[in-house]
């Protein structure tokens, strides 16, 4: 019996040499097809002294798990755009203008990123993991860019760009986008480094593949008009050009990413009120029967919670202070201040978002949940706004303009807009969602987004004015009411109050002096 089994695993051993002269290999699983919107392209993790590089999907990030080996994933060619070098010199390094390239990037409800959250600080010397590009291979030209800051393209490394970035660690760097010049079949070899405590160096790599589709830009378009960082984008509905600088008439539609639903996260709190001035925030609905409600979720706690809006004050710290540039006159005149909270997370300030991937909303609403505008009561203007691939934005609400003002957004949606406000003090937002069971049952809530503008500015002053809307699911919610004033606005209303006063107290005095006898001879009204 020993012999038999020994002869067999001889013969087996013979077969698979022969298959290796011959060339014949066994064959490798399919690659996984994984969509750049709002994925951690390289994804970077220090585990026993080992660096590792991972790609992580949207559904991934929010679950916290380490993703996919890249070996065993391809990128594209869906869940990409195609586009054409804008006529601005800041665009310069990917071409002549007009010439077509395609983005490893979301058609607009996400940017991909650089993630290093998984080396913890203090893991490595300086805080700091070094990626660089160690081949590109393809029928075209491979370039990685990063949109950051109102104004601010920075190019990274490529087929004709040398260099290495510096990622700080426990960090996700946003809107990092692969651009690419010619159809076909790429692989990308990127590569990470650092240097332990110790002083030992460790490095890893892997190689990216990446299949790019006949790029099909539409026409050339005019330059953009602002450029702000990235991350969370509106999909446009016709991608292959930029956005206009502002929409007017029907309601923008967002399209859903292509996730599966997120993972479940602890119940609504209510009554602890909390001032949230760093990390990320959503706002979104959520349905529990015929009740439909619209909360905050936390996620600067773990596990994250859903907030009533009456228990939050959002504080926009002066961190978030930055400059009109020219052409963005749609947050002011240049040179002028604003206070803005980017489309991609920066430390040290707020980071707001919009929803609709509560679990009751996902599988039980019909259609779109259309996010409604209705009022701002605030000392300055209050501007909403997305940046597109190439750096144009698209105006989803404007305070200066004529209100209510929509935007529709499908179930299952996550995303991140530019939030411009141009003087500091308390600004409150009375936002109203409305939506469709699958019943047929037309549901809606209106509440307010109370946001502290600056230092200066008292964040507990602006508790208390959370909700308008009863949140009964069946449009009672008062909806038509005004916001609570802000600021000095409560001097109108006392000051006629305190005039009315006076007025009653004059008629009083003169109708008693009328009744009062002034001397011999006087006769009294009515006959006394």
């Amino acid at each position: 019996m020993r012999i038999r089994s020994l002869r067999a695993g001889a013969a087996g051993l013979a077969a698979a040499v022969l298959a290796l002269v011959a060339g014949v290999v066994p064959a490798r699983a399919a690659p996984v097809p994984v969509s750049a919107d709002g994925a951690d392209l390289m994804s970077v993790s220090l585990v026993d002294g080992t660096l590792s590089l991972r790609i992580r999907d949207a559904t991934q990030i929010a679950q916290g798990v380490p993703g996919h080996d890249p070996a065993d994933v391809v990128l594209g060619p869906e869940g990409g755009v195609a586009g054409r070098v804008p006529a601005d010199s800041r665009f310069s390094f990917l071409g002549t203008p007009g010439q077509p390239v395609w983005l490893l990037a979301t058609s607009g409800t996400a940017f991909p990123s650089f993630d290093t959250t998984g080396v913890n600080r203090g893991a490595v010397r300086g805080d700091r993991i070094t990626a660089s590009l160690r081949a590109a291979d393809g029928p075209g030209r491979f370039t990685a860019y990063r949109l950051s800051g109102l104004g601010a393209v920075t190019p990274l490394f490529g087929t004709d760009i040398a260099g290495h970035v510096e990622l700080p660690t426990a960090t996700r760097t946003p809107a990092v986008l692969w651009a690419f010049d010619a159809v076909g079949d790429y692989t990308v070899t990127l590569a990470a480094s650092a240097i332990l405590p110790s002083g030992r160096e460790v490095s890893t790599e892997a190689t990216y593949r990446v299949t790019v589709p006949p790029i099909t830009p539409g026409p050339p378009v005019a330059p953009p008009s602002v450029v702000g960082p990235a991350d969370g984008a509106k999909a446009l509905p016709q991608p292959m050009a930029e956005p206009p600088a502002a929409r007017r008439g029907n309601p923008p539609a967002l399209k859903a990413p292509a996730q599966a639903q997120p993972p479940k996260v602890a119940a609504a709190t209510t009554g602890t009120r909390k001032v949230i001035s760093d990390g990320h925030v959503d706002m979104g609905p959520q349905l529990t029967g015929d009740t439909w409600t619209i909360r905050l979720k936390d996620d600067t706690v773990s596990p994250a919670v859903w907030r009533e809006l009456s228990d939050v004050v959002l504080h926009v710290k002066d961190k978030a202070k930055t400059t009109v540039p020219a052409g963005a006159d749609f947050l002011g005149r240049e040179g002028d201040t604003v206070w803005l909270l980017p489309q991609a997370q920066q430390s040290g300030i707020v980071w707001p978002g919009w929803n609709t991937q509560h679990e009751s909303v996902v599988g039980a609403v019909r259609g779109n949940v259309l996010w409604t505008l209705r009022g701002v009561d605030g000392p300055g203007r209050f501007v909403l706004f997305l940046t597109g691939s190439f750096g144009s934005a698209d105006v989803l609400f404007d305070s200066a303009e004529s209100l209510p003002q929509r935007l529709s957004i499908p179930p299952n949606t996550h995303a991140h807009g530019n939030w411009g406000f141009s003087k500091p003090g308390l600004y409150r937002l009375e936002v109203q969602m409305s939506g469709t069971t699958n019943a047929g049952k037309a549901v809606t809530d209106t509440r307010t987004l109370t946001i502290a503008i600056g230092d200066s500015t008292d964040p507990d002053s602006g508790f208390g004015g959370g909700g308008s809307g009863d949140g009964s699911g069946n449009g009672s919610g008062n909806g038509n009411g005004g916001l609570p004033r802000t600021g000095e606005s409560w001097v109108v209303p006392a000051s006629f109050g305190g005039a009315l006063l006076v007025a009653v107290g004059v008629l009083l005095v003169y109708l008693a002096r009328r009744r009062r006898p002034t001397g011999p001879g006087h006769v009294q009204e009515n006959g006394a």
